[in-house]
């Protein structure tokens, strides 16, 4: 891993404050290597955020991160299922993930959406 790849934390960072528990958040999963937590505004019925809980500012500086990667992915349909997400393939979810200002990530921490349940949703 390159130093200018992630650092452990970034004391203005949202997410990293969620991490280390300075900021309340309603937990969905958690380990040693990633947090996953409710979203605060849900577009679909079920909305959570899946994030490494090392900082990783996007998928942009991800490429040195494969297997945190792959952990992360590997999670998501335990997750979406025990979360309440229809199994596939009449159910379902989507994963989303923002990288960089065109991308319209706003909080610059890696972090997957996985949303899911009933459709139709206010977005999506």
């Amino acid at each position: 891993m390159n130093a200018h790849s992630h650092t452990a934390h970034d004391p203005s960072c949202i997410f990293c404050k969620i991490v280390a528990k300075q900021i309340p958040s309603k937990t969905v999963y958690e380990d040693e290597q990633v947090y996953a937590f409710h979203d605060i505004n849900p577009w679909a019925p079920v909305h959570f955020l899946l994030i490494p809980k090392a900082h990783i500012p996007s998928m942009a500086q991800a490429g040195d991160h494969a297997a945190l990667l792959g952990h992360m992915m590997a999670l998501v349909p335990k997750l979406a299922l025990e979360q309440g997400c229809n199994p596939y393939p009449e159910g379902g979810y989507r994963v989303v993930t923002n990288t960089g200002a065109e991308g319209g990530q706003e909080v610059h921490h890696l972090h997957f959406h996985v949303m899911g349940g009933p459709r139709p949703w206010a977005r999506g």
